[in-house]
């Protein structure tokens, strides 16, 4: 994707180029007529922003069968994302590495039957994933086939799909086609919590700029960092341009040396955000206009609060987890497997120019003055 390039407001729903392939399974409609009240299990556990980009899902279900019982597994870090969702019903906590022990295998098992689930859904394609849902007991087992069947996760679901969509929200709305749900409305839901509300209009209230930026520099992986500097240029001009203050938010000791630079190159455009947790994080992004950010968590969380955004990419294609309907930045890709690209250089990122991030900031700002003008 080029430099400032903005999805469909609809989002990424655009079909794969065509070319030969195998034939995809055929799609098996779940009877569900006797169960007015059917059991579903989401099983996603990765990283905070594939979790986040996964809750249309949730919000789907829920649509279509508003008197089932939802619930969903996940591993502790992403938690927090799912837990007190309007959608979601139960959620069921599993610590890292739940599958690498018998004791905990039975546990996790014991934990998963009790529910008695009708229909899951494995939204990760990987192994602990599907092997969640196959220990549940649910009958009818919806899984990815094909290349995003991971590992062998193949081997637990009995309802396969082979996604035609790139982008991970799309692929996992693919999921719900058999039980008759096509081309659901994208809903997030992100449930921030009151108390983390107010606070954040709080600290909002501190700050005598008009509008307010935040800028994240942190991501778990270096391939995927954009430099401080640039960040610190950008809050520049943002400032003299628009008139923003800038908020450079930090997680880990790294992402805070991270954030320090960019308010030391800033000029005075930008502050040190305070220490957040994921909650406060959110809802301090809810009040912002503008959030620039590398490609992790918080991103995707700017788009489930509903901010614009600004997402850069190097070391990951937006085509596959950008910020959904919103703006992403890619100049060069670091080409390889996962592994490769996590472990390679930033230079895909140091490929994206101050200059770039301007310019899609100028189309924001644009668009937002012919809207207050029409």
């Amino acid at each position: 994707m080029s430099a400032g390039e903005r999805t469909p407001k609809s989002g990424f729903r655009k079909r794969k180029d065509e070319q030969a392939s195998a034939p995809e399974p055929a799609l098996a409609s779940i009877p569900l007529q006797d169960q007015p009240r059917p059991h579903f299990l989401i099983s996603r556990m990765s990283a905070i922003g594939d979790t986040i980009l996964t809750l249309p899902v949730a919000c789907a279900l829920r649509d279509r069968f508003p008197d089932s019982t939802i619930s969903w597994v996940v591993e502790e870090k992403s938690s927090p994302m799912v837990q007190r969702h309007s959608a979601v019903d139960n959620v069921i906590v599993l610590e890292r590495g739940w599958f690498t022990s018998p004791k905990r295998l039975r546990a996790a098992r014991t934990q998963l039957r009790e529910l008695q689930v009708d229909v899951s859904v494995d939204c990760q394609g990987m192994t602990k994933s599907s092997l969640a849902c196959y220990l549940s007991g649910a009958p009818h087992r919806i899984g990815y086939a094909g290349k995003h069947a991971r590992e062998i996760s193949g081997w637990f679901s009995n309802v396969q799909i082979n996604p035609v969509f790139h982008h991970l929200t799309d692929r996992s709305l693919e999921l719900l086609i058999p039980l008759g749900i096509n081309s659901p409305a994208i809903r997030w839901d992100l449930p921030v919590a009151d108390p983390a509300r107010a606070w954040a209009r709080r600290y909002r209230s501190t700050l005598s700029a008009a509008k307010i930026a935040i800028l994240n520099p942190g991501a778990t992986w270096h391939s995927k960092r954009w430099l401080p500097e640039r960040f610190g240029e950008t809050a520049r001009y943002l400032h003299e341009r628009y008139g923003y203050r800038s908020i450079a938010v930090w997680g880990t000791s790294l992402d805070r040396a991270m954030a320090t630079d960019i308010v030391s190159t800033s000029r005075g455009a930008a502050i040190l955000a305070p220490e957040t947790d994921l909650q406060h994080l959110a809802a301090m992004i809810e009040t912002a206009d503008l959030f620039i950010s590398n490609d992790t968590g918080p991103l995707h969380m700017s788009v489930a609060v509903g901010t614009q955004t600004i997402g850069l990419y190097g070391a990951t294609q937006p085509g596959d987890s950008g910020p959904y309907g919103q703006t992403a930045i890619q100049k060069a890709f670091e080409t390889g497997n996962s592994r490769q690209r996590r472990n390679a250089s930033n230079a895909a990122m140091r490929a994206i120019e101050v200059s770039d991030v301007c310019d899609a900031i100028d189309k924001i700002e644009g668009e937002r003055q012919m809207l207050v003008a029409a």
